[in-house]
């Protein structure tokens, strides 16, 4: 990697606004987690009955997940769309219009009539506003990543991304205890209320992403004319290699989180082997962790490269598929919350710290938005249907399905980090400090 191309990756020391870039972007990342996976949850425990009655209780939950995959469907289409426009037109206004929709769209759920009120319209109704929210949060991503990525300082992009990573974690834990508490309201309202509240977070959200600066990289780029026509179908053409070793990378984490915390969610309930509050509760323990893990984890991509530390979480994962089942059936709620958070925090949140880094170094300052969202939101077909394949496995080969399928998940991870480039190693490593200290050597003459 030369000089110039490290140029690409933004001003060396990063901008005055990198930290404030960094908790905008971490802010809204929060807020959409919370709208998204809060969905992941109400399947799990709630919208099989409220939707799909008068059915068997797994065929129910069955209908729910599927639901739930046809929103993560539709994020690649809202990765292409923002995507390009982050290239077209900049990064700040994806964030702010992503976020906006999102919201709107979870509130809605909230106000849904159920079967019981409507019939078959309300799962239609619900479908059309899960796509929606898919639609949404596939945008949201490859803009918040890239605009915290292009302000940060050359050595710290794994802990300024890590920051980001980390309101992902933040919005399940908000998630997780919003649920644990509605769970004691009655009737829809267990339901109803997580949903209906994340208008405030929108709103707090909308505010602090209204005073974020557009990215450096951009502007240079827009200043240059370097603007492609078509960002979408250059990058397709140019760097569709890293698009697959993405879209591998990708799978290992996010459908690895499917089967270990989504179908998790409705194996302990439908299982009897834990009440939803323990399960809530093992979530929330978990997701606080997972705040500081995932940060820790960006950190430590900045020391030794992201490729390490990519390689080490998907062949812990692997390793940890049977005995993450065989831990659960012991039935010990100690036990249930040791595996949720070995999990969550090893095995997919060493995985998403390396992502925020990782991802745009693979790609062309013109085209970073497309390709990065591309190569995020493609994956999101496979984990959006994996609780659903997930549960139709476990019917005919009982926990050992979920368990190989969470493994052949993680394998497909570490092949695509084994065939994926170290963009930070110790060639790049030190051309960064070269650059630095002739930097302070310009400043000091």
């Amino acid at each position: 990697m030369s000089s110039e191309a490290l140029e690409m990756r933004g001003p060396i020391h990063g901008t005055k606004d990198a930290k404030r870039v960094a908790v905008g972007s971490s802010v809204g990342a929060t807020i959409e987690t919370y709208d998204f996976i809060g969905f992941g949850t109400a399947a799990a425990l709630y919208f099989g009955h409220a939707f799909f009655p008068g059915t068997d209780p797994l065929i129910g939950t069955l209908a729910a997940f599927a639901t739930l995959g046809v929103g993560f469907a539709a994020r690649p289409l809202g990765g292409i769309i923002g995507g390009h426009l982050g290239d077209k037109i900049g990064r700040k206004p994806v964030l702010v219009t992503s976020l906006i929709v999102m919201g709107l769209a979870t509130f809605f759920i909230g106000l849904l009539p159920t079967y019981d009120q409507v019939g078959v319209l309300a799962p239609i109704l619900l479908v059309i506003v899960r796509i929606v929210q898919g639609l949404a949060f596939g945008a949201e991503w490859g803009g918040a990543i890239l605009m915290t990525y292009e302000h940060a300082p050359w050595k710290q992009k794994g802990r300024f991304t890590g920051i980001v990573q980390s309101g992902f974690p933040v919005g399940l834990l908000l998630a997780n205890l919003v649920f644990l508490v509605s769970v004691q309201l009655p009737g829809d309202w267990g339901w109803r209320v997580p949903f209906l509240a994340s208008l405030l977070l929108v709103i707090v959200g909308l505010i602090i992403r209204s005073k974020v600066p557009e990215s450096p990289v951009f502007e240079d780029v827009k200043k240059s004319g370097d603007i492609v026509k078509s960002p979408i179908k250059e990058v397709i053409r140019t760097d569709w290699r890293n698009i697959l070793r993405g879209i591998g990378l990708r799978i290992a984490e996010t459908a690895g989180y499917a089967v270990s915390v989504t179908y998790m969610i409705s194996y302990l309930h439908t299982t009897g082997l834990a009440a939803n509050w323990e399960t809530l509760t093992a979530l929330s323990i978990a997701s606080a962790i997972g705040i500081f893990a995932t940060y820790g984890w960006g950190r430590l991509t900045d020391r030794i490269g992201r490729r390490s530390v990519y390689l080490f979480a998907c062949t812990f994962a692997a390793l940890f598929g049977i005995p993450m089942f065989l831990m659960v059936n012991t039935g010990s709620f100690l036990m249930i919350i040791a595996t949720i958070i070995v999990s969550y925090a090893i095995c997919q949140n060493s995985m998403a710290g390396s992502q925020g880094a990782w991802f745009p170094e693979l790609f062309q300052a013109k085209t970073r938005s497309s390709g990065a969202s591309l190569a995020y939101q493609i994956s999101a077909m496979v984990s959006g249907f994996t609780p659903f394949i997930t549960t139709l496995l476990y019917m005919q080969f009982g926990w050992m399905g979920p368990a190989v399928l969470f493994i052949a998940y993680a394998l497909i991870g570490l092949w695509a980090a084994l065939l994926t480039k170290e963009t930070w190693g110790a060639r790049e490593r030190k051309l960064a400090d070269q650059a630095i200290a002739a930097d302070a050597q310009k400043c000091d003459a």
